[in-house]
């Protein structure tokens, strides 16, 4: 497969985390166990298989390779993707598409979905993708991954099998469902929006950003401009309930070996191990 941008992968639980995230550069996950991605800073040639999308928000960064992906799917005769983005993105991003169709001279099929904070969108019988607030400079959102499940009620356990069978038959709802929060992606947001949805702290994966992690880099402007300093991590450490947590979206400003330097000053455990510095 043609390798056309950087790419990172993780494997955890059953899941394949791919993808890669700089501030102001290009960001844009896949789990394809999930059939689904996260924003659109970038198209590696190998996500385009994936047909529903996510979007956190619209910064470039994050939404720049939509009408990419959505020609180079009808280029290979793909049937049109389906991407949710943030309601008030819709009207533009359909300009957008319009303005390279007429560039291009080529039709750019796809389904923009609106999505609002609360909304449940179901993939499936067994996976629903939740809207979560955040807290950005722009309206963006974040969004959890479910599994959901049928259980037998606890008042049916005991009964038997033709018992349970004749229930059901009778009309009675003998299950509840039950969900359990696979993973958890914040795109761009102050903290704060993860103390308000603590979601993001319960999944077993949590995909958020860390753009700074300088201590001289002053935290006002940093939370002004609706990111996260690493000693917002740091105050918080005791409400990670993530079985593993990827930290991304680094600003450029810092190298690698700055990023971990700083980290790991701050927090020498990792987070007992759990925390995955994506560079």
């Amino acid at each position: 497969m043609l390798d056309n941008a950087p790419l990172r992968k993780l494997e955890f639980n059953g899941l394949t985390i791919e993808g890669y995230s700089r501030a102001a550069v290009q960001t844009y996950w896949r789990i394809p166990e999930m059939k689904l991605g996260f924003d659109l800073g970038l198209q590696p040639w190998d996500f385009m298989g994936t047909a529903t999308w996510f979007v956190s928000h619209a910064h470039l960064d994050h939404i720049a390779a939509l009408p990419v992906y959505v020609s180079r799917r009808r280029l290979m005769k793909m049937p049109p993707p389906t991407i949710y983005m943030p309601e008030s993105a819709i009207g533009p991003a359909l300009q957008v598409l319009k303005a390279f169709s007429r560039l291009d001279r080529g039709k750019m099929p796809c389904t923009l979905e609106p999505v609002v904070p609360g909304q449940e969108i179901e993939l499936s019988r067994e996976l629903v993708v939740k809207v979560l607030p955040t807290i950005h400079t722009i309206p963006s959102v974040g969004y959890l991954v479910s599994q959901r499940r049928r259980k037998l009620k606890a008042e049916y356990q005991t009964l038997k099998g033709e018992q349970i069978r004749d229930l059901r038959q009778s009309g009675v709802d003998v299950t509840d469902e039950h969900r359990h929060p696979l993973l958890a992606y914040l795109g761009d947001s102050r903290a704060e929006a993860m103390d308000n949805s603590p979601e993001f702290y319960q999944a077993d994966i949590l995909i958020m950003e860390m753009t700074f992690v300088a201590p001289d880099h002053r935290k006002e402007k940093i939370h002004k401009m609706g990111h996260i300093h690493l000693d917002d991590v740091v105050a918080r450490r005791d409400r990670f309930e993530n079985q593993k947590i990827l930290a991304s979206h680094f600003s450029t400003r810092y190298t690698n070996h700055q990023v971990h330097d700083h980290v790991r000053g701050k927090l020498p455990d990792m987070l007992g191990g759990r925390l995955h510095l994506w560079l």
